[in-house]
């Protein structure tokens, strides 16, 4: 109950007498429930989660702590009507879900990045599922090296990825895989097609798996036979602002102040050719605060799972993108992603 007992601290200070948490992966986080309808009711006295027949044994199974309601007969205005002040996640909820909490609820305030802010810090369960996930990528990575090959598509080298993190461990996918080859790189999230994997290309691979419901994230780029001049300069230029960025992470360096590090290196040599940000919080979603970027101006703490991925792209010659998967510790950082970084040619 630590995670509820902070969002309610959250509240109280917000002035709400009540939360209503409709976020599919801050349900999870806050309740333990996996299933994909239902929502949180929580105040100071009382837990619900509310959800339709088919969940209702599930929720009662997963959701420790809480009361369960099935949809059908629950009256959710004459229930919520006897809190003065509700809280809501602004950030997530949908139209429709906005007009009924407003047709409901006496009051509303909206919780912002309340729930997400409470997500950053993993605890060590957390921690340990996104170490296992990281491990099958890992793995995956080197599996993939040795299958692919001159000829083969970027789709047959995603589906070798995926089919092999699945039938490793992995419960599902992070994110659906990118295997961009060649000018298809200069495309950050480029779709895997029929594009033929040629000498001389560099392949970036950007992909992950989740286990306990927590994801990795990892990209390495590869060279294909050999690799000129201007793609060796654009992985060495990446590779120096990624390790430039690692060397600077620690608890309470300012995530912006390692951007603009990531930036300065890489748009020295590119201008305009990394337009992303360096990375990204991952944890129940592949995407979450904090991130490596201008407008987050806030420093690193520990428990805090992120991304380091530079990259540089160049319309009609290449892409490239090395990401690394951190925990940030005491006194430093812990990487998750094993492969090595050199520029490996196949």
């Amino acid at each position: 109950m630590n995670r509820i007992n902070k969002l309610l601290g959250v509240t109280g200070g917000l002035g709400c007498d009540c939360a209503v948490i409709t976020d599919r992966a801050n349900v999870r986080y806050l309740s333990g429930f996996t299933g994909s309808s239902g929502y949180l009711i929580i105040s100071e006295n009382e837990r619900l989660i509310v959800t339709d027949f088919r969940y209702v044994e599930q929720a009662g199974i997963q959701a420790k702590g809480f009361e369960v309601k099935n949809s059908a007969g629950f009256k959710f205005g004459e229930y919520i009507n006897k809190f003065e002040n509700v809280a809501f996640e602004n950030d997530s909820v949908s139209y429709k879900t906005y007009l009924w909490l407003n047709e409901n609820c006496k009051k509303l305030s909206p919780l912002g990045n309340t729930i997400l802010n409470i997500r950053s810090i993993k605890d060590s369960e957390e921690i340990g599922y996104i170490k296992q996930a990281a491990a099958i990528a890992n793995d995956a990575y080197y599996h993939v090296i040795d299958f692919m090959k001159e000829g083969m598509t970027e789709r047959q080298v995603a589906r070798e990825l995926e089919f092999y993190m699945l039938s490793h461990g992995a419960d599902k996918l992070s994110f659906d895989t990118i295997v961009a080859t060649g000018d298809h790189g200069s495309l950050p999230h480029a779709v895997p097609g029929d594009k033929v994997i040629r000498k001389g290309d560099l392949v970036v691979m950007d992909y992950g798996c989740v286990v306990g419901g927590y994801c990795s994230d990892m990209t390495r780029t590869v060279g294909i036979g050999s690799v000129d001049e201007d793609s060796q300069k654009a992985y060495n230029t990446v590779l120096k602002a990624q390790l430039a960025c690692l060397e600077m992470i620690k608890p309470e360096v300012n995530c912006a102040d390692v951007h603009k590090l990531s930036f300065d290196i890489i748009d020295s040599e590119y201008p305009g050719m990394y337009g992303h940000t360096l990375g990204h919080g991952v944890g129940l979603e592949v995407h979450e605060n904090p991130g490596f970027s201008f407008k987050h101006n806030l420093p690193l703490k520990p428990g805090t799972v992120i991304t380091v991925e530079p990259g540089v792209y160049i319309p009609g010659k290449c892409g490239v993108r090395i990401e690394d998967l951190i925990v940030i510790t005491d006194d430093g950082f812990e990487n998750l992603c094993t492969p090595p970084k050199e520029l490996i040619i196949i």
